[in-house]
Formats: structure tokens, C-alpha cells, sequence
């Protein structure tokens, strides 16, 4: 199959599932990631949905699993994490060769380029940054057991699984040496904390993954969930603000709008996350280098897959070598400053 999604079977099987659809689907490629491509399908009247299916061309075991990514959302249908309402998985050969999940379109803003983000009054920015903090801990205050997520992926200590996914995901992607994040992980092995709480962690938590309210801030929904697993709370947040670049930082190649005047400082939003949540803060050095660790591995990923089919760039394009050594000198320079790593 050629192309990523077929709409006249789509339509059908959306018809199917009882949606009143007018006239034949469009889709229109949305959302600045590169992993699982994302549509905006439409029909004729202007109503509105969202299809996620895996890229294209050959792909790593267990990543991009977007009936997994269902099973998540449709769980927290219920509870004060804000998802969209799940329409369903259609796993018909004639739509796609891979699964594909349906969800409703959630009106909203997404903060994924920086003209978005300049447009934002100081207010709306501040209040975006604290309520990204407090809806992770609203994440990490749900009952995994009571919504049936009990068994979404081990229990064991959480920063082992953690290296030796990621670890495992850099060898299979990268196409040169990297000694220097080699060095990384060789700092983080040697600095595991002991095991803390456990909880739904999102594993992909920032400012581009959620739909906001751009007069008042608020999160109206939460999006990409295919990093999700049971975990450490603290991973979450040290992963959320390894992707809040801050002003007078240099350059790591990462999206800088939090660096504008008005978003809350990683301190900050630290700061209200542990009051919202209660959690214990000292293990978050650790958590917040190995989120910078991750991010350069994702780039690498991404970077790979480009090579592979360039018809899974994003519309910003993929990563170039040199924006992924400036996302590791990041990780080292967040080492340093947190202590994890000696001058």
C-alpha cells in the first residue's frame, strides 16, 4: 500500500461504528511529531476527527503501538486526566496495513511552533506551564488498578526498564558511533536511584503533546500516549522539563518557545508539581538527566526513520546530525548543573 490511509474504507468503517458522516472523508497530515502519523479527517459539513497510525517502512519491536496508545485513553475516559473520546480501532486491510485509531477532534490550541506560542499573552503562557504541571500529577494520581491498567506493562524498577529500552532503541537506530552518549548512559547506569513510587507514567509529556485553551491556559486534552507504561511519577516530570528550554540557555536544538517572557521556569513548574502532588523531589536530577538522555535517542529514531522513507518527516522535517549533538551537549550541561555529573 502506498499511501498511509485509505478514505473511502475509512468512511465506511466509521459509518459503521455509528458516526454521522456526510459525503467522503478528507485528512490532512496535523501535529509536529515523527513518530505515529496523525490526520485531521473531515467530512463534508466540517465535522471533525483524528486518525493515528504507525509511520511507514520497517519498525522497532514494541514502539509505535497504537491499539496499546487506545487501551490507554480509553481507560481514562473517566477520570480527571482530559483525553479525547475514543471512537475506536479499525484494523481493516483496506484502510491501512496497520492498525488505525479514531478519536474525536478536541478544539483547542497546540503550542508547537513559536508564532503559536508568541501570540499567547504573558498570562495564558504562565498558566499553560503551571497546568502542565499540575496535569501530570492528576496523571500520576490515578488508580492504575481501578481504570484496568493494572497490567500495562511491568512492575519491576522502573529506571533498569528504562536504560535498557533506550539503550536498546539507540543501538538499532543510530547510524554512526556517539561516543559521547555512550558516555551518558554509562553515567546514568551508574546513578539508578532506588526505586520509588509507582504510577501511569505518559513517558512523553510536553508542551506540544496536549491541546490548550490559549485565553486561559487550560489543558482540554492530552495527546500521544504511545510512550506510556507503569513508573516512576518523578521520570515524567524530570522528562517534561527536559523538553523546557529557558531563557539565556544555549541553543540545544529543542522547541525554545517556553523560553519566551511569561512561561514558568522548570523550578517553577517543579515546585508546583510537588505541591500538587505531595511526591518526594529527590530523586528528580536523575529523572531530569535521563529525560534529556532520551530526547537525543528519539531524535536519533527519527533521524533514522527519515532515512529510511522520507514520507515520515514531519512537516518541520527530521533531526540533523548536528541538532542531535546539541541535544546531547544539553543532557551533559543538565548533568553538570544538577550535580548528577562532576565538572
Amino acid at each position: 500500500m502506498t499511501t498511509a490511509l485509505e478514505l473511502g474504507p475509512l468512511t465506511a468503517w466509521m459509518r459503521g461504528r455509528g458516526l454521522e458522516i456526510n459525503g467522503e472523508l478528507t485528512a490532512r497530515r496535523v501535529g509536529r511529531g515523527h513518530s505515529n502519523l496523525t490526520y485531521r479527517l473531515e467530512d463534508a459539513d466540517g465535522r471533525a476527527w483524528i486518525a493515528r497510525r504507525p509511520p511507514l517502512g520497517e519498525l522497532l519491536a514494541s514502539a509505535h503501538d497504537v491499539v496499546r496508545e487506545f487501551r490507554i485513553l480509553d481507560a481514562l475516559g473517566d477520570t480527571e486526566v482530559p483525553v479525547p473520546t475514543m471512537v475506536g480501532v479499525c484494523e481493516d486491510p483496506a484502510v491501512a496495513d496497520v492498525p488505525v485509531v479514531v478519536m474525536e477532534h478536541v478544539d483547542g490550541t497546540v503550542v508547537d511552533r513559536q508564532e503559536v506560542a508568541e501570540a499567547l499573552s504573558p498570562e495564558a503562557r504562565r498558566e499553560i506551564g503551571l497546568n502542565l504541571a499540575r496535569t501530570l500529577a492528576h496523571i500520576h494520581a490515578v488508580d492504575v488498578d481501578e481504570v484496568g491498567l493494572g497490567d500495562l506493562s511491568s512492575r519491576s524498577p522502573y529506571a533498569q526498564r528504562q536504560l535498557k529500552r533506550w539503550s536498546r532503541q539507540l543501538e538499532a537506530s543510530k547510524t554512526e558511533e556517539m561516543p559521547d552518549l555512550d558516555r551518558l548512559t554509562e553515567l546514568l547506569q551508574s546513578k539508578i536511584p532506588e526505586p520509588g513510587a509507582l504510577s501511569l507514567v505518559h513517558g512523553d509529556f510536553h508542551v506540544r503533546n496536549v491541546i490548550v485553551d490559549d485565553q486561559t491556559g487550560r489543558i482540554r486534552s492530552v495527546l500521544d500516549w504511545e510512550l506510556s507504561t507503569l513508573g516512576d511519577p518523578i521520570a515524567d516530570l524530570g522528562s517534561t522539563l527536559a523538553y523546557w528550554p529557558q531563557a539565556g540557555e544555549a541553543d540545544s536544538g529543542l522547541f525554545a518557545a517556553s523560553a519566551l517572557p511569561g512561561f514558568p521556569t522548570r523550578k517553577e513548574m517543579a515546585e508546583e508539581y510537588f505541591a500538587v502532588s505531595g511526591r518526594d523531589d529527590s530523586t528528580l536530577p536523575f529523572w531530569h538527566v535521563l529525560g534529556a538522555w532520551k530526547i537525543a535517542i528519539i531524535s536519533v529514531g527519527v533521524y533514522r526513520r527519515a532515512l529510511d522513507n522520507p514520507a515520515n518527516e514531519s512537516e518541520d522535517g527530521a533531526p540533523t546530525p548536528e541538532r542531535i549533538a546539541a541535544v546531547v551537549d544539553h543532557a551533559w550541561q543538565l548533568a553538570r548543573e544538577t550535580g548528577l555529573a562532576g565538572d
